[in-house]
């Protein structure tokens, strides 16, 4: 590990100050990030700590919307009983990710902005163009077992790997952000993270010594939320495929349905095809099978991890249909 500086932030008007120097890098839980750092990936100069911000609340708004400070802990949110009742999905999701001991550490920012789990990022003899911009993709050809089966390039085919985020996709959240000049702005997370295209580096909107503050939920949809992860172990392990699942049955029509997926995209993926081939349509699984068609009808292998397509359809076929049961 390279040495640095390192500050503890008072507020948040010194934090995102001083992460507006060059080199410096914001510090909470550090499960991602010291990782980075011991392997040589990430290098940062300076560190801003700022676990010890007041934005660890977990906040019910007057008009139904509820803010989670980005620095409360993922179990900390998971137990909240208010995101358990309105938002079990979110709730579900996070319970589904890491260990107990992570999840006693990790953050909600920081749940957003962790980096991905491929391997040839993380090994620095290995061209990756999201390490070192330039260098290529050694997964393009090589082992792709847990790489993107939608949204890539040919610049980067990583997923990106947290469940959180999925979750918070399908419940439409909205991230805020503050920067040195103390503005305040809003972003959909489904405009947050960015697909590669010839830019794998650059992973978020997130401008130079911009801070997440908080995340924004609206009030619950009607229906039924799901989590579910496919992953090669029950436990502490990455999704292969997630599905965040909220579905609304009339009668035995499918009234309303959100999808977002996991573990197949550099983002967590909304797809709005599979929501309007659901809605209006029998809650039957052959509407499942060609809602899941319509949602893999880009999706492209790269060899070793073909199998995600059918498992995508499969996993999302199961997740409807256990919520539009209970709906």
């Amino acid at each position: 590990m390279r040495s640095f500086s390192y500050e503890r932030a008072a507020d948040a008007r010194s934090a995102v100050t001083a992460a507006s120097r060059p080199g410096a890098k914001f510090i909470s839980g550090g499960t991602n990030l010291l990782d980075l750092m011991k392997l040589e990936v990430e290098h940062p100069s300076h560190l801003v700590d700022i676990s010890r911000l007041p934005l660890q609340d977990v906040e019910e708004l007057p008009d139904g919307r509820l803010r989670i400070g980005a620095q409360a802990t993922n179990s900390d949110v998971a137990a909240d009983n208010r995101v358990r009742t309105r938002y079990p999905v979110l709730s579900q999701a996070l319970l589904a990710g890491a260990s107990g001991q992570l999840r006693n550490m990790a953050s909600v920012g920081g749940n957003l902005l962790q980096r991905t789990r491929c391997p040839y990022f993380y090994d620095p003899a290995a061209g990756c163009n999201k390490r070192n911009p330039g260098s290529g993709c050694s997964a393009i050809g090589g082992f792709n077992r847990i790489h993107a089966i939608l949204g890539a390039s040919s610049s980067c085919i990583a997923t990106h790997p947290s469940d959180m985020a999925v979750a918070m996709t399908v419940l439409e959240a909205q991230i805020e952000l503050l920067d040195a000049e103390e503005r305040v702005r809003h972003v959909a997370i489904a405009d947050f993270h960015r697909l590669p295209h010839d830019t794998p580096h650059i992973e978020t909107v997130l401008r130079p010594g911009e801070m997440i503050t908080s995340v924004i939920l609206p009030p619950p949809p009607p229906g039924r939320q799901v989590y579910r992860k496919v992953r090669d172990r029950a436990s502490y392990e990455f999704a292969l495929v997630s599905v965040a699942a909220i579905v609304s049955v009339d009668g035995a029509t499918i009234s309303a349905a959100r999808v977002a997926f996991g573990g197949v995209a550099h983002k967590p993926w909304r797809s709005v095809e599979a929501e309007a081939a659901l809605t209006g349509s029998p809650a039957t699984m052959a509407t499942y099978r060609t809602a899941a068609d319509v949602a893999m009808r880009g999706a492209v292998g790269q060899g070793h991890n073909n199998f995600k397509i059918d498992l995508a359809k499969r996993t999302l076929c199961r997740t409807l249909a256990q919520a539009a049961q209970a709906s």
